[in-house]
């Protein structure tokens, strides 16, 4: 019963619909007669031409416009690429058995262009990876820098100085006073100067046992930055790793504060 009058209903509005003339000019093109006209002949015409143009272009069309729909909603750029291509793919091979010449040198050109950034990405991806396992990019800041020596005693900065460049030991021991920890040759310093909103030192690094450093100016640093993801990432590990060592040592500061305390607290009662 509610079937009929539904199939009822929507009878009398393609009726209704069918009184347009422009709607009346689509159901001749389909095929069907605007003056009788009816749900079941309208649904059954639709079922013939998709029938009618199933073929394994339009198949391949098909499979293609699915993924490059797939790339809208993919967050990271490696699948997107990939799957880029294969709707590229798909369409190229659709443009050939169509014989649609526009769609086939579109889609052939477009192949190629995705290839060449999913190529960059992963050279990206592999550099930021080598730059974990080493410092391979304090080989490529080496020719960028300028040589100075300092003695004992010497200042390289202060904590709250305006910073404007960056250091690296070659020879020689320096003493970050306020935690207390010595630098041996072949370490950063400076670096989080280089990240801080204001520029200013964080510390104070004095020479204790008289050595050489390798200096650069952030602007040449910033310069490299920019040119080179390779070193741009190291520099993001090696400030995590200066983080986390703050933090731990932070850390144990306050452990030994409170078995301070502890022992105090002890000693009272006793």
């Amino acid at each position: 019963m509610g079937s009929n009058s539904a199939a009822s209903i929507s009878d009398r509005f393609l009726e209704t619909a069918a009184d347009n003339l422009r709607i009346a000019k689509i159901l001749v093109q389909m095929g069907l007669d605007p003056n009788n006209i009816t749900y079941d002949t309208l649904l059954d015409r639709l079922l013939e031409i998709v029938l009618a143009n199933i073929t394994l272009a339009n198949m391949l069309a098909l499979v293609g416009a699915i993924f490059l729909v797939a790339t809208l909603l993919m967050h990271t750029i490696v699948p997107l690429r990939v799957a880029s291509m294969l709707g590229c793919m798909f369409f190229v091979a659709y443009g050939a058995l169509s014989g649609n010449v526009g769609a086939f040198i579109l889609y052939l050109l477009l192949l190629p262009i995705n290839a060449i950034r999913l190529r960059q990405i992963l050279n990206l991806i592999k550099r930021a990876r080598i730059a974990t396992e080493g410092d391979t990019s304090l080989e490529l800041l080496k020719p960028f820098m300028t040589e100075r020596r300092y003695r004992r005693g010497d200042k390289l900065f202060r904590k709250n100085d305006a910073a404007s460049e960056m250091f690296l030991t070659v020879t020689g021991t320096f003493l970050v006073k306020e935690i207390s920890v010595e630098l041996p040759p072949g370490r950063l310093m400076g670096e989080l100067g280089f990240l801080t909103p204001n520029q200013r030192r964080t510390a104070t690094v004095e020479c204790i046992e008289d050595g050489q450093v390798m200096t650069i100016t952030y602007e040449k640093l910033l310069e490299i930055f920019f040119q080179n993801p390779q070193f741009g990432y190291y520099c993001l590990v090696l400030t995590s790793q200066r983080l986390l060592e703050n933090i731990s040592r932070l850390e144990g500061i306050i452990a030994q504060g409170k078995a301070a305390r502890q022992t105090l607290a002890s000693d009272d009662i006793a």
